[in-house]
């Protein structure tokens, strides 16, 4: 069976590379992109199942990238992961029809299962 391909997006590189191997360890095929404007041509290229964006970025931030992703897919499954979750971003990103917004660094749940758990179900969902 095919693994899962997944474009995950974020400038910070350290983290980009920490996360990118925890999840290729779980069994997706990712492809790392460290602005929007990188994800957006990996995304017509790749051709990827889902998309894990961050939402602070220079040049073009997360809800510029999401926006331009709905222009070419707007069923692309989309997870916003951020160390920013504020109820303004929250709003923003949640009219575009996100899967799934998931705070980097919350006490009150954990992270890197909440990201599984959103990459589990897109994987388990039908392609629209």
């Amino acid at each position: 069976m095919e693994k899962m391909k997944v474009i995950m997006v974020d400038d910070n590189i350290d983290f980009l590379e920490v996360i990118g191997d925890r999840i290729k360890g779980w069994g997706y095929h990712l492809i790392r992109a460290t602005s929007g404007k990188e994800a957006l041509k990996l995304i017509k290229s790749e051709k990827p199942r889902a998309v894990i964006l961050d939402y602070k970025m220079p040049d073009m931030n997360g809800l510029s990238t999401l926006e331009e992703i709905r222009k070419g897919d707007p069923n692309m499954p989309v997870i916003i992961f951020t160390a920013y979750p504020t109820q303004d971003i929250m709003k923003d990103t949640e009219k575009l029809g996100i899967n799934a917004f998931i705070p980097k660094l919350s006490s009150n749940t954990d992270t890197i299962k909440s990201l599984k758990a959103a990459l589990d179900l897109i994987k388990q969902s039908p392609k629209k």
